[in-house]
């Protein structure tokens, strides 16, 4: 294991490829941002009907699961950079026709809902390409630090910096959010076109394969691996806690804490802080650990830090564990999703991304279910206990895979001498 960690030393270069496609997930992100932030905005000055607004949000998670694992098995079966800037146009066009919508007063709540379940949509095929294609930019090696960069890069630009210009940019206009979103949108289609990355080199499909047969391939795959099944069953399992916490947690404060709204306000800034500290303690875990171990001990800090919010009646309490879940719930998300590409089939990774994004999805409606009934029944306490016992599970769940540290799919590895394509 020991040449296993050291092979993940190395960081990619900012030039070329990589920087390109960094550069566009962060810009992306931006945008991103600041329409989750505007729906829901625009969806309050539409309606009272707390239904209703919660139907802009729910269709975030819908499309997922109709479509999640499809768009994988299309991920895996096209040029993932030319579907993914071509993803990107699309988005563009929608969001800039809805901003000239909102712009001419001609919005209504059965149009946000539509545009919030075809971006979700699009976006199942646009997430799954972008997994698949990062190994092609970078190094084997390489990959590990990649997807730290990415993921804090976007933490730190979604999470802290974009927020405040929301409620500026909806003074200014209604419509200007979705303006700049389309905008961003523009951006990363040009930034993820320039790319020059060799055609996808994969097997002649069978003849007469379908989506349904290849989709099934996929998750087959997915099932026979031990380390990767242990470690979606996991990430399901984090997934189901964590969407009841999130989904509950302004109860927590307000309500058991007695805190104020600014108290709330608080929680969510250190977990967001804490998430980009994880990403650069990420690979500093994982090189001395091995990835599964990694989240081995991201899991059982988290379920000690959830413990603790659900036991002790104080803010203070509350603040350093949202810091420690954004900590490591990065350290967990880095290192699952590189355990993921690696071990992976590069002709399935499309599928594989699929299986692990749809479970997570599934897992945050499911989970704010049970933790509103927990909260009801048993407390407002209850849903960071229950989260906290969830994640004992999911650590339980990956101890039979902690010897699978070294990556079993060699014809990633073996091409570490061939520089990728910039």
């Amino acid at each position: 294991m020991a040449g296993a960690v050291a092979a993940e030393e190395r960081a990619p270069a900012w030039r070329g490829g990589f920087g390109r496609l960094w550069t566009a997930a962060i810009v992306s992100r931006v945008g991103d941002a600041l329409r989750t932030v505007a729906l829901p905005l625009l969806a309050v000055r539409l309606t009272d009907d707390p239904l209703a607004v919660a139907a802009v949000s729910a269709c975030g998670y819908v499309p997922w699961l109709l479509f999640g694992l499809l768009g994988g098995a299309v991920a895996d079966r096209v040029d993932q950079r030319r579907a993914m800037w071509s993803v990107d146009l699309v988005r563009a066009l929608l969001v800039a026709a809805f901003a000239l919508a909102v712009g001419l007063g001609h919005v209504s709540l059965p149009l946000l809902i539509a545009l919030a379940f075809c971006l979700t949509a699009l976006q199942t095929l646009f997430d799954n390409a972008a997994t698949a294609l990062l190994p092609s930019l970078v190094r084997p090696d390489e990959l590990g630090t990649a997807n730290a960069r990415l993921m804090t890069g976007q933490q730190l630009a979604g999470g802290l910096l974009t927020g405040p210009f929301v409620p500026l940019l909806f003074a200014a206009g209604a419509s200007m959010p979705f303006a700049a979103d389309a905008g961003t949108f523009l951006a990363a289609a040009a930034l993820v076109a320039s790319l020059r990355t060799a055609p996808p080199d994969r097997e002649p499909r069978p003849q007469g394969s379908t989506l349904r047969a290849e989709t099934a391939e996929g998750l087959r795959t997915l099932w026979r691996d031990p380390a990767l099944r242990a470690c979606c069953v996991a990430t399901l399992l984090c997934n189901i806690g964590m969407g009841g916490l999130i989904a509950t947690l302004v109860l927590h404060v307000t309500g058991w804490l007695h805190a104020s709204n600014s108290g709330y306000a608080a929680a969510m800034s250190v977990y967001a802080a804490g998430s980009i500290a994880g990403g650069f303690l990420a690979q500093r875990i994982a090189r001395r650990t091995g990835r599964v171990r990694a989240l081995l001990l991201g899991g059982t800090v988290q379920t000690g830090a959830l413990l603790l919010m659900g036991s002790v009646r104080h803010l203070s309490a509350l603040l350093v564990a949202m810091a420690v879940l954004g900590a490591m719930g990065m350290v967990w998300n880095v290192n699952q999703r590189t355990l993921m590409q690696q071990r992976a089939p590069a002709s399935m990774t499309g599928r594989v991304s699929a299986a692990f994004r749809t479970a997570s999805v599934a897992g945050a409606p499911l989970g704010a279910l049970l933790a509103g009934g927990a909260a009801r029944f048993l407390g407002l306490q209850a849903p960071a206990l229950l989260a906290g016992a969830l994640f004992a599970l999911a650590v339980v769940s990956l101890i039979p895979a902690r010897r699978a540290d070294v990556p079993v799919v060699t014809t990633r590895v073996d091409t570490a001498t061939v520089p990728p394509a910039r």
